[in-house]
């Protein structure tokens, strides 16, 4: 053999090696792209929503509609994230040009599409659970969609995002148990999720301006709140007595700010809107939230979701305190990522309050690999 011959030989199959490092390089730039965009570390802040109601409607482990409901929530949560970035795309390109979609590397009609496919997918996967399921899967879709496309730039956008966080609680609920009563005794676990969610889209309206310092302050005091509420009169074993669900989900509303007020057009629906926040005076009793009789491992009980509870505090009130005192964009973005991984001990500490230890430890355990992720994919 020549050496010519050799020397092309060894050519090709340089020019095939070289080829296929760049495949290699192109696909993962896809894939980083897309997880940019789906903001995949967020995702460890989902399953804790369908745990947290199925405890609170009486539930002591999971069951196969629990998972459904997870993949649901999922499946809708992602929808919503690439919905999100394709209304977002406009501004996005002024403000976060490295984002997928101004910089690029996905296109606007594959981020569209995407979020139609993981709706419908979302959708299927309710109906699956059951009937009661869907039933909450149904209006979840609408208000993601809603928030994205029309509600975002207004006064109502941290309002509809609590919401979603709300009926994601309740989604769980009602797919665990098939039924939408159980849902009703959920709503107290799920109006303190929302509100957490409600003071952090509040802090995120201001993450790229930055300059205000009363919407951090604000989140702080809510985390106060609910920290000290989450503590406040521990029980392990499930409702015997007391106000029924709905009376609890009206008190606990009151309790967390938010109140059934008329709009505007005195003909108009009654509606909830965000008022100032209360004091601890003003919250519930310890009757609000699921109260079971206690047992054997009360004491154990009673100081895991006491952990849970300081622990979702101190993920979310250092970063709100320093965006308080400096509301700059940097810190305000921190802040508001701090506050979505401090959903997951807040949903923890919601379910071991409901007296599901095991699903609360479970729930917790997801908050290390969020914030691995986090470290190599922005949540904000």
């Amino acid at each position: 053999m020549g050496t010519g011959t050799v020397t092309g030989a060894k050519a090709e199959a340089e020019a095939k090696s070289s080829a296929k490092t760049r495949a290699r390089a192109r696909a993962k730039g896809r894939a980083r792209a897309w997880a940019e965009l789906l903001r995949l570390p967020a995702l460890f802040t989902v399953p804790g929503d369908a745990l947290a109601g199925a405890a609170a409607a009486g539930a002591a482990r999971p069951n196969s509609r629990t998972l459904l409901a997870i993949g649901s929530s999922l499946c809708l949560y992602e929808a919503g994230m690439a919905l999100n970035d394709w209304a977002d795309r406009a501004e996005d390109a002024v403000e976060r040009p490295h984002r997928p979609l101004p910089s690029g590397r996905v296109r606007p009609a594959s981020a569209l599409a995407a979020a139609g496919a993981l709706t419908a997918a979302g959708l299927a996967l309710a109906a699956r659970a059951g009937r009661p399921a869907l039933t909450v899967a149904v209006p979840l879709a609408a208000t993601v969609w809603s928030y994205d496309l029309t509600l975002k730039r207004t006064p109502a956008g941290p309002l509809a995002m609590a919401a979603a966080r709300t009926l994601d609680l309740l989604l769980g609920a009602a797919a665990t148990t098939g039924t939408t009563r159980a849902a009703r005794a959920a709503l107290p676990s799920a109006l303190a999720l929302g509100a957490h969610t409600f003071a952090v889209t509040t802090v995120s309206r201001r993450e790229t301006q930055g300059g205000s310092s009363l919407a951090p302050l604000a989140g702080l005091a809510t985390t106060g709140v609910l920290a000290w509420r989450l503590t406040r009169g521990h029980t392990t074993g499930r409702r015997t007595a007391g106000p029924s669900p709905s009376t609890d989900a009206a008190v606990l509303g009151r309790g967390l700010g938010l109140r059934p007020t008329r709009s505007a057009d005195a003909d108009g629906p009654a509606r909830l809107n965000p008022t100032s926040l209360p004091g601890p005076a003003s919250l519930p009793g310890p009757t609000t939230l699921p109260s079971p009789p206690g047992g054997e491992g009360r004491g154990l009980g009673a100081a895991l979701h006491t952990v849970l509870a300081a622990t979702y505090a101190a993920t979310t009130a250092r970063p709100l305190f320093h965006a308080t005192l400096n509301p700059s964009p940097p810190l305000t973005q921190r802040a508001v990522g701090s506050g979505i991984r401090a959903l997951i001990p807040l949903q923890a500490a919601l379910t071991a309050r409901a007296g599901a230890p095991g699903m609360a430890l479970l729930t917790a355990a997801l908050a290390p690999a969020a914030r691995s992720f986090a470290r190599k994919v922005s949540v904000t």
